[in-house]
């Protein structure tokens, strides 16, 4: 089977981030791994998928937080590295 892509979108403040989460998880089949806070109001959350997934997800979570909030940062990563499974649990 093939490894899960990871998508990552970072926003400035938690209630984005659960707009962005929610429009995500409606808009494709993915699923939201965790999230973590960063620290002066950052927050990131985790998604797994396919590529084309993640990033019809992605992109309606980054038009939902920005909405609401700031997007600082979306990345997907199509085959994450074996070592990043410390970071995030895929």
């Amino acid at each position: 089977m093939a490894k899960q892509a990871l998508g990552i979108i970072e926003t400035k403040g938690l209630v984005s981030l659960i707009e962005a989460s929610d429009a995500a998880l409606k808009a494709a089949d993915i699923t939201m791994v965790g999230w973590t806070k960063i620290g002066s109001g950052l927050v990131t959350g985790f998604f797994s998928g396919d590529v084309a997934a993640l990033k019809a997800g992605i992109d309606a979570a980054a038009d939902a937080a920005s909405q609401l909030g700031e997007v600082n940062a979306v990345q997907i990563i199509p085959r994450p590295h074996d070592d990043l499974a410390g970071l995030v649990e895929l």
